[in-house]
């Protein structure tokens, strides 16, 4: 090397352009881009740069914190690390791109020591993560070893706290709960959302003093006196006396603190008391901020009344619970730790922090809230968030429909998006999806057999305790299912996919009612979800060569395309005299009809005496009906497979 270029500002610039990390140089009060390298400006491209404000060339990262570290160290003059923080960034397409980065950011000095600027380095370490978080969601069963090794404690913990949140007209409801330190450590938090029968939903966060068996025990009394009294019907004054009453007799409840309140998403009123506990957080629609007013009413059995405060909600407005553990976090004070929590969440409700498009706002705040902020400080107790968001009630889904098997795919189209819109998961879409084809087909096929008659009526709606409540009405004449026939087959599957299903024949045709509640889950804090296909939508069914004497089957598989599968599965195995393997993972809908048909297939080929391979992956919609109808298949898990 010539001595002489030895800190040539061309060869530092050369040799930072060629650096295989993200390296960015901000100088002055305002954090002005001095200058970034290769590595930087291909996450970024298309952005202009230099000379320009931090906050002005990344706007996408705003709520996310990244901005607000690189002042802290500007402010403060002490570097700031992170492992594995995750951001989202939006391409000039529109598309988001989500990174996961190991860094440090420093303070960049003038000689006499006072502080220029910031520099910051980071390692875009996604595939590393994205790798391990794949692998984690495959290995299903690295995941029973692991809860078979939880603590006691712990898997009593989860069981005491509620299965799913209820979807109501009206709210959104989203939760989170962190156990302390290693989430293993569990203590008294515990969560509740109630639906009540007159429209309205209550909602709980309280805290047991302590932690381990008694405490989780405790929480679970705690939990089950004021779920059944507000289920009942009881006030906010009068769930807490209750509460109150067992506090008193119980040692451990002592000093116990709860804040209860219930919201009427009709009107938008909401009836609070905070006993002993943090007051809940507003979030205006538009991001504004308070701390509603402590109600004055002290812990549980500590002789206190339970004042009542009153606050109403607009259209659009986010009602935030939560318990002490997010405030008291390691280095703040519980000052600091209320001001955090309201830029955080602001920025989350309104969806300013980590991309997330299909959570509702309810979720965002609850899960990237807990992410953002223990990122930083970690936790030392259990953290607790419940949220409910006031927005406008899903409109009730009216479709009249011919009578004809080609109505099926806009049925389902019209369905899903009813669905979408009302806050159904997955699981419930594809459950109700299935129970509303097999009703519009039976209603088309054995209503009418086959004549040109009146309308299939549907109507969808979502009733003030959070079950759908569906209808399907023909004009046609019911007839009884032969003992013999493979009629009926539809209805009985039915059944036992939804809550409740009732049919009603009468003299002007026949009215099939169903009943199914939607819950959605308590988010975990951390990995964003990724997108999942919604079931059901009006793709066509297909099938496709996955193998030698192996066949693959997607899409949906219905009263429309049943015959179609019978046909090509009998065709490839020449009537059923060779081997056969049948991949069903990807189908979308399997109806009565795909049941029947697959149970003739498999006639024939007992017949025939060749081997006919029923597989689906584990959860999926066929695996799901095939447990149901007892179809003989296996469960493809991981690479390998499991004999049912």
């Amino acid at each position: 090397m010539d001595a002489g270029r030895a800190g040539d500002p061309e060869m530092v610039t050369s040799a930072a352009e060629q650096l295989p990390f993200i390296l960015i140089v901000c100088e002055g009060p305002d954090l002005r881009l001095a200058y970034v390298n290769a590595a930087t400006r291909a996450l970024i491209p298309g952005r202009e740069t230099l000379g320009r404000p931090l906050g002005e060339v990344f706007p996408d990262v705003g709520g996310q914190q990244w901005i607000d570290l690189y002042a802290e160290v500007l402010h403060s003059g002490v570097p700031m690390r992170g492992v594995e923080w995750r951001a989202t960034l939006t391409r000039p397409d529109g598309s988001v791109h989500e990174i996961y980065t190991t860094f440090s950011i420093s303070p960049w000095r003038h000689a006499d020591g006072s502080v220029r600027g910031v520099i910051g380095a980071g390692f875009d370490v996604t595939p590393m993560v994205q790798a391990r978080l794949d692998a984690e969601s495959r290995a299903d069963h690295m995941q029973e070893r692991y809860e078979k090794t939880l603590d006691v404690v712990t898997a009593l913990q989860r069981e005491l706290l509620p299965r799913g949140l209820p979807v109501l007209p009206g709210a959104q409801i989203g939760a989170s709960y962190l156990l302390a330190d290693t989430d293993r450590a569990a203590g008294g938090d515990w969560f509740e959302a109630v639906a009540r029968e007159d429209g309205t939903v209550a909602l709980v966060v309280g805290d047991v003093v302590g932690h381990g068996v008694a405490a989780s025990g405790v929480m679970g009394q705690l939990r089950a006196v004021l779920q059944d009294r507000l289920a009942g019907g009881a006030d906010v004054a009068e769930a807490l006396d209750a509460a109150d009453r067992f506090a008193r007799r119980n040692p451990a409840a002592h000093a116990a603190t709860v804040c209860l309140a219930v919201l009427d998403p009709r009107s938008g009123d909401v009836a609070y008391c905070t006993a002993g506990h943090p007051p809940p957080l507003l979030i205006r629609a538009g991001g504004d901020t308070r701390y509603l007013s402590p109600s004055g009413a002290a812990p549980l059995g500590t002789g206190s009344g339970f004042a009542v405060c009153e606050e109403r909600l607009e259209i659009g407005d986010l009602l935030l619970l939560h318990s002490d553990g997010i405030l008291e976090r390691p280095g703040l004070t519980v000052p600091a730790g209320r001001a955090e929590l309201a830029r955080v969440a602001a920025s989350a409700a309104t969806g300013q922090a980590l991309h997330a498009p299909h959570d509702t706002a309810a979720e965002r705040v609850c899960s990237q809230t807990v992410e953002l902020l223990v990122r930083i400080s970690g936790h030392s107790d259990d953290i607790t968030l419940l949220a409910a968001q006031r927005v406008p009630p899903p409109p009730e889904l009216t479709l009249e429909l011919p009578a004809e098997l080609s109505s099926l795919r806009a049925s389902r189209a019209a369905v899903t998006d009813w669905l979408a819109a009302a806050g159904a998961t997955d699981d419930d879409a594809f459950v109700l999806q299935h129970a509303l084809s097999e009703l519009v087909t039976n209603a088309i096929e054995h209503g009418y057999e086959g004549r040109t008659g009146g309308p299939v009526r549907m109507t969808v709606r979502l009733d003030p305790g959070g079950e759908v409540v569906a209808e399907v009405r023909d004009q046609g004449t019911w007839r009884e299912p032969a003992r013999k026939s493979l009629r009926g087959r539809g209805l009985a599957l039915t059944a036992q996919l939804v809550g409740d299903l009732r049919v009603e024949p009468g003299p002007a045709g026949t009215v099939a009612t169903l009943r199914h509640m939607l819950t959605r889950p308590a988010r975990k804090p951390g990995a964003g979800r990724r997108p999942d296909g919604r079931p059901g939508r009006a793709e066509p069914m297909r099938l496709e060569e996955a193998g030698p004497d192996e066949v693959r089957v997607t899409g949906p598989v219905d009263a429309t395309t049943a015959t179609h599968l019978r046909q090509d599965l009998l065709r490839r195995s020449r009537g059923g005299a060779l081997p056969l393997a049948v991949d069903l993972t990807g189908v979308t809908v399997l109806a009565s009809a795909g049941v029947s048909a697959l149970h003739q297939v498999a006639e024939r080929h007992r017949r025939q005496g060749a081997p006919l391979d029923l597989h689906a992956g584990r959860g999926s919609a066929a695996q799901l009906v095939l447990d149901l109808v007892a179809l003989p298949h296996r469960i493809t898990q991981a690479g390998h497979t499991a004999p049912r």
